[in-house]
């Protein structure tokens, strides 16, 4: 409450500084006024995205994992673009992100990769990219320069804190262990460090090879099973479970919640709230905000 007496008690003081400014006819003045109102309209949008992030989980870190759909190199390399994307994002609001398990293409870009974003609200403002990212374009992998549709899948589950219990029977898990993956060289891991953990009741698979040490590695698949079977478990009693089984059935057309275009128009158009930006190249750099708002206020709406 003490926002909104303070935010009117602003606005009455720059409603009498503007009267006396016009009487009076002071530029100065009314420059300070415009000032003070254009605080005023930061603090509402502030308060409002404040809102919108109300989940239970909003506050939390999140773990991000990006998997290339069908179409082989073409696919892959939008989303390798789609992880520039987020990594650029997550720059911006100045949140640090860690590259937990990375499985490069044959030829180009990534078939999947997850990683972590710890920021404030960080779960809170990407839960809005769950979803089918479709992009469009001439592809330079082929020699034709012919368009190409490529398709790649988010998906975003929060860090669960340690004072949340998700109860995990050991029996019911399969720990593999392999050699972590990469480009070679002196560094090439040669122990098998990186570990998939399976849970078979469900069938989730999650994998780390970030570290160098079998443990960290376990450790850390633990939490990302540990975020996934809550999320999963937080879907069942919403009544959601069908809407994320669609989004994972098909990563292809009809499917998307955003289209990225560059030919033979350039537009990226989020399908879920209309939202249009022409400026294909900001988006990419990270410039994601305009999307994330618009769908969290349609949301709470």
């Amino acid at each position: 409450m003490d926002f909104w007496e303070n935010l009117n008690s602003e606005l009455e003081e720059a409603k009498g500084y503007f009267e006396l400014a016009q009487e009076e006819g002071d530029e100065e003045t009314l420059r300070e006024v415009s000032a003070r109102v254009s605080r005023a309209e930061q603090d509402i949008q502030a308060a409002e995205f404040k809102r919108m992030l109300g989940g239970e989980n909003d506050p939390n870190n999140a773990i991000v994992s990006i998997h290339s759909g069908a179409g082989g190199t073409e696919a892959q390399d939008w989303a390798d673009m789609l992880l520039r994307m987020y990594l650029r994002w997550a720059e911006r609001k100045r949140f640090h992100t860690e590259i937990i398990d990375y499985l490069p293409g044959e030829e180009a870009g990534v078939k999947s990769v997850t990683f972590t974003v710890d920021g404030e609200y960080a779960y809170g403002h990407l839960k809005a990219e769950s979803g089918i990212h479709r992009l469009v374009r001439i592809s330079p992998f082929d020699a034709g320069k012919r368009r190409h549709t490529s398709f790649a899948s988010i998906f975003v589950y929060p860090e669960i804190k340690e004072d949340i219990v998700v109860e995990i029977n050991e029996d019911d898990l399969r720990i593999d262990t392999y050699r972590s993956s990469g480009a070679g060289g002196q560094h090439v891991n040669k122990t098998d460090s990186a570990v998939r953990i399976t849970h078979l009741p469900t069938g989730i698979v999650v994998q780390c090879q970030n570290e160098r040490s079998q443990h960290k590695n376990r450790s850390m698949a633990m939490k990302v099973l540990k975020a996934r079977l809550y999320e999963l478990k937080r879907k069942e009693q919403e009544e959601k479970m069908d809407q994320l089984h669609s989004t994972k059935k098909d990563i292809a057309w009809g499917s998307q919640i955003r289209s990225y275009i560059l030919q033979p128009y350039r537009l990226v158009k989020d399908h879920r709230t209309n939202l249009e930006v022409g400026n294909v190249d900001a988006v990419l750099d990270g410039d994601l905000d305009p999307f994330i708002e618009a769908y969290l206020l349609q949301k709470t709406n």
